[in-house]
């Protein structure tokens, strides 16, 4: 059993508190994402600074590459290897798009002009051409990170063209990278009908990370909105977490738990409430 604090939990901390938050709230690992450390790195700090910063840590994974237009995609690959490498990460993490999914709602309402300058993938592409364009995102991210000693994780997003377990798995399959596997996220799957039933069918070497997360329904007609849908405390949802959590073990899985939470009212608690919480949880749930 090893606990990742996604940093999330500690939605507006910042790298150095949030290395500290996690350590002191008893988690073995933390899950390092882009926006705090770019915002760190952009004041000037050296990257080499978080080093120290790990001491008695290990970083579970580092994330997110988002898909964009090719060159500023392999330019944020390139970028975020490089620091999973430096910092001891074991996968770089992957998300399929459009990461905002306000241009999903835009383009299911026909609101979304030609020339609007926000990134659109493959909205509205036929699903082979979905699958097959997207698989070789994938295995370019795949393929930078192996350079750098890193896995890849895929994290297919409720709203976005791939979206399902069943296309995820497709993808893994076109790619066939030996480094290339999948993030097992409560909300996505949920949102996208996938099961318990379907996580505990999978190869558990395909695993490189599980979110465990709550949420609650997404109405039928609706496209999945993580700023409403999963704006509850984990435990306080509608996913039924011990099942989930089950059907990983069911795998054989042994690798990386990490708190994900995007809870409005949450993130006005103490930091290290929130984490400690969040971190005893899932200690109950996967032990």
């Amino acid at each position: 059993m090893k606990l990742s604090m996604n940093v999330t939990t500690t939605f507006y901390g910042n790298v150095v508190n949030d290395i500290k938050i996690a350590r002191e709230a008893g988690f073995d690992g933390v899950e390092l994402q882009s926006p705090k450390l770019y915002r760190y790195l952009d004041q000037g700090f050296p990257a080499e600074s978080v080093v120290p910063m790990l001491e008695g840590i290990e970083v579970s994974g580092i994330g997110a590459v988002q898909e964009a237009p090719e060159e500023d995609f392999r330019a944020e690959a390139e970028r975020l290897a490089a620091l999973g490498e430096l910092y001891g990460a074991p996968s770089l993490q992957m998300c399929t798009g459009p990461v905002d999914v306000q241009v999903v709602k835009d383009f299911a309402a026909g609101t979304l002009e030609p020339g609007d300058p926000r990134f659109r993938g493959l909205l509205g592409k036929p699903e082979d051409e979905v699958i097959t364009e997207t698989a070789k995102r994938v295995g370019l991210a795949a393929d930078i990170a192996a350079d750098h000693g890193l896995g890849l994780y895929l994290e297919p997003l409720g709203w976005a063209p791939v979206h399902t377990l069943p296309q995820a798995m497709r993808i893994l399959e076109i790619c066939n990278r030996d480094n290339l596997g999948l993030t097992v996220d409560f909300w996505h799957f949920f949102v996208a009908g996938d099961t318990p039933e379907d996580v505990a069918k999978l190869d558990p070497s395909l695993i490189h990370a599980v979110h465990v997360c709550d949420g609650i329904p997404v109405p039928a007609a609706e496209i999945p909105d993580q700023g409403v849908s999963r704006n509850v405390m984990t435990g306080g949802g509608s996913i039924p977490l011990q099942e989930w959590v089950d059907a990983v073990k069911a795998t054989g899985y042994d690798g990386w738990y990490a708190s994900e939470i995007f809870c409005d009212k949450a993130n006005e608690f103490d930091f290290l409430e929130v984490a400690t919480t969040l971190r005893n949880l899932m200690h109950i749930l996967v032990a």
